[in-house]
């Protein structure tokens, strides 16, 4: 038995990249643990957020599933940000944990030429230093043309509460072992991370009318633009807070904690930090923010977003029953934090294909990066690009000035990481173009180009740009009067105004024939920010200039003469396959850069 490509686990890098390759006309196969654990979701069940509803908005543009998935399963919708500009706004959705697996178990099993296998990769095949297939622990081999590795947290993973520790990829479930030490003895380098996640609450011993109801936005924003239906009812989440003696009784038992006592040797994500470290790292906050998530629409369990930790269970209940509307809660589970193993991603071509071995690619936190959306971005781009490879094409390299997965890829490939990477807005130095309300016009063209976006998707994608390239010329001419004006205006110069909101003016001009509300919103967008986005645009023309000069890959930057030490050190490990690239790497400077450009034209 082979195939043409094998996918390693089935989160959700897996399940993009599995999908990808299958919908191109691959035989694939996805190789998991447990098949009834497909798109599991290991810590809060929520989709999207600052710079990561960007990413969902992009997968879905590229042909991905996790937007809709999104929408079919979610619970709670809201738009973050919404007092700021749109290049910061971004969907957030609490989804029903059990739905959003099923729902994609559904899709992965109904998928032509994609099969679900059981099993535990421990080995890859390697033929004249190529990877051609794996190895299981049963002792069976499967060849492919192409091997995508997507295992999580699940390489030699541990799990701490207190001093107890448990060899486990998940909670109750157990790790991938022997896949890790192949690796190594190939030469890949590897790392240890660290992440975590908070307890899991009774729903009936928490008292909801103690804390502040968080409502979702109505009507609930969708993600993909397949979503035709009605998004489900929706459910309130709620808003407590630690105090003192919360904080109290953390600070007496740090000592106990896995992280403070020594136990752990792996990184930690610093944007993400667990409850002890909120209270030693922000001691002068007198309280922080919890927020109570239900796992479910149906269910009687909560996510305690916010109070991550890996202290023994009975002080965890004991700090969390000093919290307002918690006094008598119950633990369905324990907060918990786990170590796993990584491969710092310096050892990735910019496709996500290892340097060391082709056929071989990485996509999510085996790359060091934390997130859903990270990981679902890195699965489609690596099993788009394994399909490229085999079919002898040139691979998929989103640049920075196109998408934040862009972004994504280019950080980890050029500045590589040594703590969990999670995606930030600040991260995108475009981030005016970046935006999710136009996602569709920077990617879909290269989805339709794919194959991964339907015909009749693409005339629905079609009209839609061809309809807000018309309302931008409709509202440079079109009169509007609002209450806060004396005369009427056009409706462009409306939108350029801080002193009037976009909803006033959609509020105002009204229902457009069948144009959607998103259209005409996003033609304004456009029209609001078209000077600034000008400037950026001129910004991406230089950019682009430095990323056309391609460096050859067998270039010996050591007989460079002028090149500092570390800039030398640097750019032989990194590999930059552009001016570009080797630009953006820590530690070389724009002197360097400019000594690299005058060898290179010589």
């Amino acid at each position: 038995m082979g195939f043409d490509l094998i996918v390693v686990g089935a989160g959700h890098a897996g399940c993009e990249a599995a999908l990808a390759g299958a919908r191109l006309g691959l035989n694939t196969a996805l190789i998991t643990l447990d098949a009834q654990k497909i798109a599991q979701m290991s810590c809060n069940p929520a989709v999207g957020g600052l710079a990561k509803g960007q990413l969902v908005c992009e997968i879905d543009a590229l042909g991905g599933e996790m937007g809709y998935c999104t929408d079919l399963s979610g619970i709670h919708f809201r738009i973050l940000n919404r007092s700021r500009g749109p290049a910061v706004q971004a969907h957030r959705v609490q989804v029903d944990r059990n739905l959003y697996r099923e729902n994609m178990t559904k899709i992965v099993n109904s998928q032509k030429k994609l099969t679900v296998i059981e099993g535990d990769v421990v080995g890859l095949l390697v033929e004249n230093g190529v990877c051609r297939g794996v190895s299981l622990v049963s002792r069976e081999t499967i060849p492919a043309n192409a091997v995508i590795i997507t295992c999580g947290t699940f390489l030699n993973g541990l799990i701490h509460i207190g001093d107890k520790k448990i060899a486990a990829g998940r909670i109750g479930e157990k790790p991938s072992r022997g896949l890790t030490e192949f690796l190594t003895d190939l030469g890949f380098e590897s790392g240890r991370l660290k992440t975590g996640t908070p307890p899991r609450l009774k729903g009936a011993t928490i008292d909801l009318s103690k804390c502040q109801p968080q409502p979702g936005d109505e009507p609930p924003p969708a993600f993909s633009r397949r979503t035709t239906k009605a998004i489900r009812n929706q459910i309130v989440c709620h808003l407590t807070h630690t105090n003192h003696r919360t904080h109290e009784i953390i600070r007496q038992n740090l000592d106990k904690s896995a992280m403070y006592g020594g136990h752990i040797k792996g990184v930690g994500p610093r944007y993400c930090p667990s409850i002890e470290d909120k209270v030693v790292r922000f001691s002068d906050k007198n309280q922080h923010q919890l927020f109570l998530e239900p796992e479910s629409a149906n269910g009687d369990e909560y996510y305690l977003n916010g109070f991550s930790s890996s202290l023994p269970e009975d002080i965890q209940i004991a700090a969390a029953r000093t919290v307002q509307g918690l006094e008598e809660v119950e633990f369905n589970r324990p907060a918990y934090a786990i170590e796993y193993d990584y491969f710092p991603p310096y050892q990735l071509q910019p496709s996500l294909e290892t340097k060391r071995l082709p056929g071989l690619f990485m996509a999510g936190q085996i790359n060091g990066t934390s997130g859903y959306e990270e990981a679902a971005a890195q699965g489609l781009i690596a099993g788009i690009n394994a399909v490229l490879k085999i079919r002898g094409e040139k691979p998929l390299i989103l640049k920075r000035s196109q998408a934040y997965i862009g972004v994504l890829i280019d950080d980890l490939t050029t500045k590589s990481t040594s703590e969990p990477y999670r995606m930030f807005t600040s991260r995108a130095e475009y981030r005016l173009f970046l935006r999710e309300d136009n996602a569709m016009d920077r990617l879909a063209e290269i989805g339709i180009e794919i194959g991964l976006i339907t015909d009749g998707d693409r005339a629905k994608i079609e009209a839609e740009a061809a309809a807000r390239k018309n309302l931008i010329a409709r509202f440079k001419t079109q009169k509007v009067s609002l209450p806060m004006i004396k005369e009427a205006i056009t409706v462009a110069e409306a939108a350029k105004r801080n002193d009037i909101e976009l909803s006033q003016i959609i509020d105002e001009i009204g229902a457009i024939g069948d144009i959607g509300k998103k259209t005409i919103e996003g033609a304004l967008i456009d029209i609001k920010y078209e000077g600034y986005i000008e400037r950026q645009r001129l910004q991406v023309e230089r950019y682009l200039s430095l990323e056309s000069q391609k460096i050859p890959q067998w270039l010996d930057y050591f007989q460079i003469t002028g090149l500092k030490k570390e800039a030398k050190e640097k750019l032989a490990k990194f590999r930059p396959t552009t001016i570009g690239q080797a630009s953006r790497i820590s530690g070389v400077s724009p002197g360097d850069v400019a000594l690299l450009l005058v060898h290179l034209k010589r």
